[in-house]
């Protein structure tokens, strides 16, 4: 993957990410592949006419579709008017389309096509469909101010004249028959809080809320697609509405659906390498009044709600988004306070019995163990960190790369004077290791020398190459 050194995390490829799938539409871990192979699956009717033919079936790997190259440059406005126009057979035309040029093996033809984060309009459209979801996601029980609408048949005269005056709040149509016409194009913003406290005459019924959703979830598996491609990456990781968008569906994770909120962690995962967190920052407008409301303490409060959480896939990703994202210098400030919460996570997940999470929460302590001491003190004092990180090393792993960095992460906490204490009580294994185990014997061996030699050898060296008393 394509970032700065060390940004990786615990694997070379993306998270959910089918190494030689090309049955899986873009899905994978966190359940996205459900919308891929449902959109996948559609695409071959949807499709026929758009340019996309059904090829020849292998056996031994299902049906698979073949996209023309020019595909998207021929049909992109037609792809971004379809998403905005709402309509369910444009809609659905226009998400299958998506989710099979959002998804290209290695080995893909279409080279030269260009990309589809880069297409005018394309990333605005497919937020707006997650947007209209999102706005009808609560049930009208729970929504703001709702009421039964009767439309005025409990009143002696309904209709909207304004020859009966009536002033009863209680009537549902109060505000209408109670609004002056001359005031109609005067206080837009009363108009616009009006527009959204009420329901409106035509509502969609269970089974287009329904449908709204899955739309919804189709786009985010889409967006999930667009973060695996090196020629999309910074494209979306610089587009701050889409950050926006997946922050918020991170916050309303207790009420928002759960592929939903998977596509999205997934997606913020894949772009860290990318992202600044300073893209949040709030901008000022005219009138010197903030022009956003996420900020950057309110992204990383999101990624610690992941981390937090008790869905595995959710607390995997977001340990390892945490991770690369302190990678970057610049994302420091925002995430170091947050570092004792951090490391006391870091460490429950690396008392799982799952592999992923070990994984994750040591790609993660790696990284953070590398930044400065005031990190590789707070994290040797974190309780069961020194044992669990020896005993991710001692136990067979799938990925040999996580039980090296686990040993790497002990030889930073190693190099503190100040942690030579609490390491001294795992000399023993550290010394069974350096003989027994021929992989990683060099680096418990460095380990070794660090506690056993002298407070002042480094200093002493320095001075005797430079000359000074």
């Amino acid at each position: 993957m394509a970032g700065p050194a060390g940004a990786g995390g615990g694997s070379a490829q993306k998270r959910g990410r089918p190494p030689n799938n090309p049955n899986s539409g873009g899905g994978g871990g966190g359940g996205g592949g459900g919308a891929a192979a449902a959109g996948a699956s559609a695409a071959g009717e949807a499709m026929a006419v758009g340019g996309v033919a059904q090829a020849s079936v292998v056996p031994s790997l299902g049906p698979t579709l073949q996209v023309h190259s020019n595909f998207a440059e021929q049909h992109n406005k037609r792809i971004v008017m379809a998403l905005q126009s709402g309509l369910k057979g444009e809609l659905s035309w226009a998400i299958n389309a998506l989710t099979v040029l959002s998804f290209k093996e290695k080995d893909d033809a279409r080279k030269d096509a260009p990309p589809l984060a880069k297409v005018p309009g394309l990333l605005d459209a497919l937020l707006h469909v997650i947007h209209e979801w999102r706005d009808i996601a609560h049930e009208r029980v729970f929504a703001h101010l709702s009421r039964p609408r009767v439309l005025g048949t409990d009143q002696p005269f309904s209709g909207f004249g304004f020859e009966y005056e009536i002033t009863s709040p209680d009537d549902p149509l109060w505000r209408l028959r109670s609004v002056n016409v001359g005031s109609v194009q005067t206080d837009k913003q009363q108009q616009q809080k009006w527009c959204w406290d009420e329901e409106g005459l035509f509502n969609l019924d269970e089974i287009g809320r329904h449908e709204r959703q899955q739309c919804a979830v189709a786009v985010s598996n889409v967006l999930r697609n667009l973060s695996f491609m090196p020629e999309n990456e910074v494209t979306v990781a610089q587009h701050r509405r889409c950050l926006e968008t997946l922050v918020q569906c991170m916050e309303d994770h207790e009420t928002e659906d759960e592929e939903l909120v998977t596509n999205a962690v997934e997606t913020v995962l894949n772009l860290s390498p990318y992202l600044c967190l300073k893209i949040f920052a709030d901008r000022p407008t005219a009138n010197g009044n903030a022009q956003r409301s996420i900020t950057e303490k309110r992204a990383v409060q999101a990624f610690m709600t992941m981390l937090e959480s008790p869905v595995r896939v959710w607390h995997c990703s977001a340990a390892e988004l945490l991770g690369r994202l302190v990678v970057n210098p610049d994302n420091e400030p925002f995430l170091l306070p947050h570092a004792p919460q951090i490391y006391r996570r870091l460490v429950e997940l690396l008392g799982m019995p799952t592999a992923d999470a070990q994984a994750a929460a040591v790609a993660a302590l790696y990284n953070f163990a590398e930044i400065n001491t005031d990190c590789r003190l707070s994290l040797a004092s974190e309780r069961w960190a020194i044992g669990r990180l020896l005993r991710v090393v001692q136990t067979p792993h799938a990925v040999q790369e996580v039980c090296r960095k686990a040993a790497l992460t002990l030889e930073s906490l190693a190099s503190e004077p100040q942690n030579r204490v609490l390491m001294s009580s795992y000399e023993s294994m550290f010394a069974e290791l350096a003989v027994t185990d021929q992989r990683m014997s060099d680096i418990f061996a460095r380990i070794l020398w660090e506690l056993s030699s002298g407070a002042n050898s480094k200093m002493g060296s320095v001075r005797g190459v430079w000359g000074s008393s």
